[in-house]
């Protein structure tokens, strides 16, 4: 390659453009504003990464010194002001900015709330495992405090009904992102508290960026949930995502899914602990008369030794009364245990609200899959399902009739 008459090698030409560029006083003390991605942080403690904007790429790299000097972690999407030097990196002949210092910009405004909220509210106490309600193992009733249209309800319903389709829910609909929401979130766990219908409480949504979920890291959200009697699960997001209201609440779910997960039983699991326990049982009577019996060999043999006739005749309906003793005991044991598992099987069938559809009865629910409970939930031309033994049928409202007090 000729270059002012000169033959350079490919590494003397990147040295040269790299001493232009060192020479340039623009850049070599320089702060970039963009948007973090292709972040990667190597095991020898450097960063890499870049920067972006709407029109451009610039790549980056954060050397082990600075980057041990950083008040927060860094992720992809995180808006930062990085200051430093761009240079070559001879090797590759690319050029790239050497980061020195790092801050958050725009949305590190709320990175910064974040924090300080989060420390304030742990200071106070809010965050004690001491003030965490344990959970109900088989909630009747459960409240879900979450858009009616966002697919953290559909999600949350879905798994209810393929794990433990006996608990009944509640919705109450509200906002969860904007400036009204943290106060319909406020307004929902006091209503629930007021009426104490549920059992315990699901508050969350789907998964976004810091300003779609800050509504759940608003300080009133915060203390409404820390006042509550009733148990809360926070269900903010996608597993990496952290609210307050995750510090807050009693139990964190890493998604809407796993709230529902964990706040009811497999029916398929409570089967197998009933199995398990009835096996049990079988088994300690066996071993029971296992050991009476081997008593009853022993006893027999000891007065056979001794040979007296009359001995042998007094033993032998001690022997008999004691066999009809243990025959007795047996059966009301099993009675028992018999009576014990038709008592929680009938709990559990008395918990399944589609019983009541084999004597005549329907269930009503809106095309969004919520039980319908007054005619005032109901508009004309409406589709709505219709439950019934046997299967469902979908319908729509023709007329209203009110019912005459």
């Amino acid at each position: 390659m000729a270059f002012g008459g000169i033959t350079l090698s490919v590494s003397q030409v990147n040295l040269y453009i790299k001493s232009l560029f060192e020479r340039d006083k623009t850049i070599t003390s320089v702060t970039i504003k963009g948007e973090i991605s292709n972040f990667k942080s190597h095991t020898s403690g450097h960063f890499y990464m870049s920067l972006k904007d709407d029109g451009a790429v610039l790549r980056a790299v954060m050397f082990k010194t600075s980057a041990a000097k950083l008040s927060f972690k860094l992720e992809n999407g995180m808006k930062v002001l990085a200051s430093g030097r761009i240079s070559v990196y001879e090797r590759d002949g690319q050029y790239q900015l050497y980061v020195e210092s790092m801050r958050l910009d725009g949305v590190g405004d709320l990175y910064v709330a974040f924090e300080k909220l989060k420390k304030k509210l742990n200071q106070e106490g809010l965050f004690d495992l001491s003030h965490k309600r344990v959970l109900p193992k088989y909630p009747k009733m459960i409240g879900i405090v979450t858009s009616p249209t966002g697919a953290a309800i559909r999600d949350i319903l879905n798994v209810l009904k393929r794990r433990f389709s006996y608990s009944n829910v509640i919705l109450y609909p509200v906002l969860v992102q904007g400036g009204n929401a943290s106060s319909n979130i406020v307004e929902a766990i006091e209503y629930f508290n007021k009426e104490k219908t549920v059992d315990v409480l699901v508050i969350g949504r789907g998964g976004g960026s810091i300003e779609d979920l800050w509504a759940f890291n608003e300080e009133n959200v915060a203390r409404s949930i820390y006042k509550s009697k009733i148990p809360i699960v926070s269900a903010v997001g996608h597993e990496i995502d952290f609210t307050i209201s995750d510090f807050v609440a009693d139990v964190r779910a890493p998604t809407p899914s796993a709230a529902a997960e964990i706040i009811v039983p497999s029916h398929i699991e409570l089967k197998k602990q009933l199995n398990t326990i009835y096996g049990h049982a079988i088994y300690c009577i066996k071993k029971f008369i296992e050991k009476r019996q081997d008593k009853l060999i022993l006893m027999l043999k000891n007065i056979v030794s001794r040979n007296p006739i009359n001995k042998i005749n007094e033993k032998r309906i001690y022997l008999d009364n004691l066999v009809k003793i243990m025959l007795n005991f047996m059966t009301k044991f099993l009675e028992k245990i018999k009576k014990c598992m038709q008592v929680a099987q009938s709990k559990i069938c008395a918990m399944n609200p589609l019983n009541v559809l084999s004597r005549g009865y329907s269930i009503v629910k809106n095309n969004e899959g919520v039980i319908l409970k007054s005619i005032d939930q109901l508009k004309i031309d409406d589709e709505i399902c219709l439950v019934l033994e046997g299967g469902s049928a979908v319908c729509y409202v023709h007329e209203i009739l009110q019912e005459n007090n």
